[in-house]
């Protein structure tokens, strides 16, 4: 992984995979034009072979799809991949995935973020308000401050401004991943294959 004036350019990519790469559409970005930093949510290694960075939308059909896939995927390849979750709330045809990211943001507040998450994308039909709330309560951070948090919107306008700062740089829909600072047009099934192809091909390249 190559990082130059703050894009990740992948270096290696196998070959099976380049062409579908290069169907995207002119719309698309073709590299990570923000690395991954202390903002981010992450699971797993810092020094994993693959680093995936999906940006999503708690609403999103195929966001939720791609969830199960990379939830597994992260189980099988637990010390081969880096899995990184950046918001990208379509508010204007999804009215709950901004207060679903403001309540997820909440939860990281409380270091329980991946569990919020997880519980997001499992129930995508009860994001308002009271659903959002009875989550906190699920997974046990002190409802207090999360009632406080999500009363005052502090998340908010931070999630807007990168929600915008990543439309200005290519990002034009939900599901979007990259992979090792590629993006690629997949998801589902796809996309799994794609990841095991590149860690065995690094894990190959470090022996």
């Amino acid at each position: 992984m190559r990082e130059r004036s703050g894009v990740i350019s992948c270096i290696h990519e196998p070959p099976r995979f380049r062409n579908q790469r290069l169907e995207m559409s002119e719309a698309a970005t073709a590299t990570l034009a923000v690395p991954v930093n202390e903002r981010d949510h992450v699971m797993g290694p810092p020094n994993a072979p693959v680093t995936v960075v999906n940006y999503g939308d708690y609403q999103c059909p195929g966001c939720q799809k791609a969830h199960r896939s990379t939830e597994k995927m992260a189980r099988e390849l637990l010390d081969s991949v880096r899995l990184v979750h950046r918001h990208f709330p379509l508010v204007k045809s999804h009215p709950h995935a901004l207060r679903a990211a403001e309540a997820a943001e909440a939860a990281a507040s409380q270091g329980k973020f991946w569990e919020m998450h997880r519980l997001l994308f499992l129930r995508p039909d009860k994001l308002r308000d009271r659903d959002l709330r009875g989550y906190a309560k699920e997974i046990r951070i002190d409802l207090e401050t999360f009632d406080r948090e999500m009363a005052s919107g502090i998340y908010a306008d931070r999630i807007l401004k990168d929600f915008y700062f990543s439309l200005n740089h290519g990002i034009t829909g939900t599901p979007t991943t990259f992979i090792n600072g590629v993006c690629y047009p997949m998801s589902g099934t796809e996309l799994v294959a794609a990841v095991k192809a590149i860690v065995e091909e690094q894990v190959a390249k470090r022996l």
